[in-house]
């Protein structure tokens, strides 16, 4: 299946009903040991979207299609430049650094998200990887190329951010986030998903990339629960206005400094 014949509003219009039963449902399931705030629910609708993208790769290509999107999973073949791997890792780990250097000049100050036991954050890294793969599946091995060839990078990736945004509203709700942190929460979204594809066009469009740096970004914050992940909002949204310069809007991947043109990062079919 080209990428040019796939429907974004398809896939956000069916990723959306297939979400809908798991708010309800996080109101009657808790998990012993787990804070009686913590939306156990979030790891399976982290699914959602790759089940949405499978159920229309399966419709347009049959099985073919559904194994060839899989794959992207354990894409990082195309990941060809390995310096890539460096802000793939520590992206995250940066933001956080200079978030909380931030809070320490200007004396902000959060309530602290639930405290996880050692244990339990140890089995949340394996968590936080399953479920980034099933949400970037559908993010960035699905939908965000056909955004990319109708308003460029820059704007698929803004576009992409409101809906990936909104269907984390029912757990932000849930965990007690206060109105400043939702406010920055959502202007966060809107500049990690512009950082994430930059990585992702710069990395040969590698989902595996993407579900890395996802899973390294939960990460951080579950074991920082000082710094909400909300909180990153003005390094994040700093960052990707520099990127954005640097890189240029319409592909994020041309370095406008550089004396050596990069080869153009074009949409792949999955």
């Amino acid at each position: 299946m080209q990428n040019q014949s796939r429907s974004p509003l398809a896939f956000f219009a069916l990723t959306v009903a297939l979400f809908v039963p798991f708010p309800i449902l996080a109101a009657f399931v808790h998990v012993p040991g787990l804070p009686k705030n913590a939306p156990v629910t979030d790891f399976f609708a982290a699914f959602v979207p790759a089940i949405a993208a499978l159920i229309l790769v399966h419709r347009a290509e049959g099985r073919v299609g559904v194994r060839r999107l899989l794959r992207r999973v354990v894409d990082h073949h195309r990941i060809r430049d390995k310096r890539w791997y460096l802000p793939v890792l520590l992206l995250p780990v940066v933001c956080l650094v200079a978030t909380w250097g931030l809070m320490t000049v200007t004396g902000w100050q959060f309530q602290h998200q639930p405290e996880l036991a050692v244990t339990t954050m140890l089995l949340f890294v394996v968590v936080f990887l399953l479920a980034a793969a099933g949400e970037e599946l559908g993010w960035s091995g699905y939908v965000i190329d056909p955004l990319q060839q109708r308003f460029g990078a820059l704007g698929g990736s803004l576009v992409l951010a409101v809906p990936w945004w909104g269907l984390h509203v029912p757990s932000i709700l849930q965990s007690g986030q206060d109105t400043t942190l939702i406010v920055l929460g959502f202007f966060g979204s809107l500049a990690f998903r512009v950082l994430w594809t930059w990585l992702f066009n710069n990395t040969g469009g590698s989902v595996f990339a993407i579900i890395v740096v996802h899973a390294v970004t939960n990460v951080c914050a579950a074991y920082v629960p000082s710094i909400p992940t909300s909180a990153n909002a003005p390094v994040l949204v700093a960052l990707a206005v520099l990127v954005t310069a640097l890189w240029g809007p319409r592909t994020l991947s041309r370095f406008r400094f550089s004396a050596r043109r990069p080869e153009r990062y074009r949409a792949s079919t999955a």
